[in-house]
This record gives C-alpha cells, structure tokens and sequence, in this order.
C-alpha cells in the first residue's frame, strides 16, 4: 500500500474487504469517524481514519462486539490492541502475495 494522505472510499473498502456501504454505516454509527468530503459528498480518509475502521472492523469482525459493544471497547480503550497490529501485518503481507501472484 502506497502512504498518501487521503484514501477514497473505494480504497479503504478494499482495504478491509468490506463494502463502501458499510464504512458508511459506521460514519453514522461511530463519532470518532467524520471523513472529510468535498462538494459533491465524496469521502477522503486519513492514515488516522483508517486506523479506528481497521479497529472498529476487528472489534465487530473479529472480537464478535455488537456495534454498542464495540463503540464502549473505543471508548474504554482507545489504544490500540497488539492483535491488531498482527492482522494489520498480516493483511498487508496477504496483499503483497496476491499481487506477487499476478505478477507471476
């Protein structure tokens, strides 16, 4: 993944293998999510933005948290979980085979 400042909304869905839809769904459910958007409503996520969807995603995903359970766990703890750091990795070095795998 290259660094830029701002990711489409079609980008981060890829990123974590949800639908736009859902990162939407969460703008309206989590306050800590507020995208930036220009005139015509399309979103520009952050490095930070990212961050708090990959949790959210882990939080609901994979810890099983209902949407309250999960807006408390970021509240309680707004630090980061190491397991995620380790799905972070993870998802980048799936990335980078699947894209080493084309190329072959």
């Amino acid at each position: 993944m290259e660094n830029k400042l701002y990711y489409s909304i079609g980008e981060v869905a890829a990123m974590l293998d949800v639908a736009p839809s859902v990162l939407r769904f969460w703008e309206t459910e989590f306050d800590c999510i507020r995208p930036t958007k220009n005139r015509r409503g399309s979103r520009s996520y952050t490095e930070h933005d990212i961050e708090l969807l990959r949790r959210i995603h882990y939080l609901t995903r994979d810890c099983g948290y209902t949407l309250e359970g999960a807006r408390e766990q970021m509240r309680q703890r707004p630090v980061e979980d190491p397991k995620m750091e380790v799905i972070k990795n993870l998802t980048e070095v799936r990335s980078f085979l699947a894209e080493l795998k084309e190329t072959l």
